[in-house]
């Protein structure tokens, strides 16, 4: 039994042709260089997930503490422990959630623009045989906590503002 594998130049060509231990260097070197090339294409993936992981905890600090920050003071003076006529703190906990919210926006625009450039160098690579396209290239699991942090984000501004909603 031989380990086949398939040969990103002539599959193209010939779906029968396949490259096995018995083939020439050249050809499994091509193949070993194919699939490298794919897995940077996974690496730099989950590289760009980690950004986005980092600016969805930067985003998370500022609307949490601009939040704490707006309540803390807003329960202060209603409990009458301090009488403040100014808004200073609840106004620079409104511009720490906005700060947030704006990071958080402008993170997951450069994600998704970064993947879909991403997505098409890799789909013509696959087109053109360098790189092996059997593997899925899921939806960011990442992207999507972070639409459902803005989300909350957008509730939080709107509950600050108005003084409505669940927060």
């Amino acid at each position: 039994m031989s380990n086949q594998i398939p040969d990103p130049m002539n599959s193209a060509k010939s779906p029968s042709a396949r490259v096995t231990a018995q083939s020439g260097t050249d050809n499994i070197s091509v193949e070993l260089s194919s699939r490298r090339t794919g897995m940077s294409f996974q690496r730099t993936r989950m590289s760009a997930d980690r950004t986005l992981m980092s600016v969805i905890r930067t985003a998370l600090s500022l609307i949490g503490f601009g939040f704490t920050i707006a309540q803390f003071f807003a329960h202060l003076r209603e409990g009458n422990i301090v009488s403040m006529a100014s808004r200073a703190p609840r106004n620079f906990g409104i511009a720490l959630v906005l700060l947030g919210i704006a990071t958080l926006v402008l993170g997951i625009v450069y994600h998704a623009q970064y993947m879909r450039q991403l997505r098409l160098e890799r789909r013509t690579m696959v087109e053109d045989g360098l790189v092996h396209g059997e593997s899925s290239y899921p939806l960011s699991m990442t992207l999507i906590i972070a639409v459902l942090l803005l989300l909350i984000g957008l509730f939080a501004i709107v509950s600050m503002v108005f003084n409505i909603g669940p927060f």
